[in-house]
């Protein structure tokens, strides 16, 4: 649901967007953080919000770190 933010913000588009391994933290809502291969060897990072439920809010890409490997732990940023 946050492939079409991130390729906007990366400016480009990616083929391969399949997430392998996240992580949650619960604040006023849920950041979720997502290892996600885009191709070749190349892993992305990212972190998304959801908001509570009553906000009625979209997913929204919050943060992202490029240039990560396969092996890279998901840390929360």
């Amino acid at each position: 649901k946050v492939k079409a933010q991130l390729e906007e913000k990366e400016g480009k588009t990616f083929d391969v967007f399949n997430a392998v391994e996240f992580k949650t933290q619960l604040v006023a809502g849920t950041n979720y953080f997502i290892k996600v291969h885009v191709g070749n060897e190349e892993f992305m990072h990212l972190r998304v919000f959801k908001s509570l439920p009553h906000e009625n809010e979209q997913l929204s890409l919050h943060s992202y770190q490029g240039s990560k490997t396969k092996h890279d732990e998901l840390a929360y940023f």
